[in-house]
């Protein structure tokens, strides 16, 4: 079992986890959160995503062993994931944390191979705390006594209560840059550790984060040394990384056909400021097109921090409301978050009219983002 915690990054840590891992031979159990477009997605048994009426009847085994007690929608789909994968073979599970940590419903594993926790930020500020050290402090409470942590870059806040709860608990820290380092090469990219130095392919999603999520994982899977990992695994794995709406580029469907010749569309789920700064970081190397976005965010995050990296880069923004979200943002009110930020921002009423809208005049790279909601509605919607 590998428990990961994170703001930003830990389900692509997990995706990346799961295709090294399968590329040696392992069979793997993951659970993530939330789905895109499927329920079914959160849950994937021994490398198949679970079938309907497998995840009916646990559910329906959960729900009868609960016997109407109170409980939210998340601790019973996790407690049906958990049965599920009691009942088939696996070499190893991969669980992605719901929120925050220290009292999420996943925190239930005793003795887990490895923990890792991803880059920390604001994000969910009602539930974990208004800081970043109180946000971490909840991520670190995924942390055992004897189990190595892996950490992903941090911020010093949140290194500093990271590294007091490991103190506390007896958890071996394994954190970037001290212990383990993955940097971008003319190649590819290349992992130091304390045991393996590793000359690698790029991971298959884009983005200089996905360098640091690639080499947290790898980081996690060095300190496995029962399962048998070598070099060609971890470099066939990086190169079949599978995790949507992370910088994904839409080659076909309705939303591409409203494009000219020569513009692209891209879809990327991230909607924190972490997120944000991640994204943008990548988009300053796309310098062959301008820049539009398409955004639309729950009113539980904070539209101005997101949206502020981008406002060197973008040539315009159409705002949306989520579809079928009630907590999604206006789009006029996501229009004046993004005018805020220092974008020209402009309200739509539906994403096909605000793409349409920013592929004129002339070839451009337009980019949807904000929401993994409106991200799973894309992809839905899209075909």
């Amino acid at each position: 079992m590998i428990h990961v915690a994170g703001t930003n990054g830990k389900g692509s840590t997990v995706a990346a986890l799961r295709a090294c891992l399968e590329a040696a031979g392992h069979r793997v159990h993951v659970y993530t959160s939330p789905h895109l477009v499927r329920f079914n997605e959160r849950i994937r048994l021994a490398g198949e995503l679970i079938e309907e009426r497998a995840l009916s009847a646990v559910l329906e085994e959960c729900e009868r062993a609960n016997e109407g007690a109170p409980i939210t929608f998340f601790e019973i789909t996790t407690a049906a994931a958990f049965l599920a994968f009691s009942r088939t073979p696996a070499d190893a599970t991969l669980l992605e944390v719901g929120l925050g940590g220290r009292v999420d419903t996943t925190n239930v594993v005793r003795q887990p191979a490895a923990t890792a926790i991803t880059p920390v930020s604001l994000d969910h500020q009602r539930f974990l705390g208004d800081t970043v050290a109180a946000i971490a402090f909840e991520k670190a409470g995924i942390l055992k006594s004897g189990v190595r942590a892996v950490v992903g870059p941090q911020p010093p806040e949140a290194a500093a209560v990271i590294a007091a709860r490991a103190r506390e608990v007896g958890a071996p820290l394994y954190r970037h840059a001290i212990e383990w380092r993955a940097e971008p090469t003319p190649s590819g990219m290349r992992y130091e550790g304390a045991r393996w130095r590793l000359d690698l392919p790029p991971p298959s999603l884009p983005g200089r984060h996905q360098i640091d999520n690639a080499g947290a994982a790898i980081a996690a899977l060095e300190g496995l040394e029962a399962f048998r990992l070598d070099r060609d695994a971890i470099a066939r794995g990086l190169g079949r990384i599978e995790w949507p709406a992370r910088l994904q580029r839409l080659t076909r469907g309705p939303l591409v056909t409203l494009l000219p010749p020569g513009s692209e569309l891209w879809l990327d789920g991230g909607h924190n400021r972490g997120g944000g700064e991640a994204i943008a970081a990548h988009a300053a190397s796309w310098r062959d097109l301008p820049l539009d976005l398409v955004f639309g965010m729950l009113s539980t995050h904070d539209a101005k921090a997101f949206l502020a990296p981008f406002a060197a880069q973008a040539r315009s923004l159409g705002a949306v409301a989520i579809p079928g979200e009630a907590n999604s943002l206006r789009a006029e009110d996501s229009a004046a978050a993004a005018r805020a930020a220092g974008l020209e921002a402009k309200a739509y009423p539906e994403v096909a009219a605000a793409v349409a809208a920013a592929a004129r005049p002339g070839p451009s790279r337009i980019l949807i983002c904000g929401s993994l909601y409106l991200a799973g509605r894309v992809l839905r919607d899209n075909g």
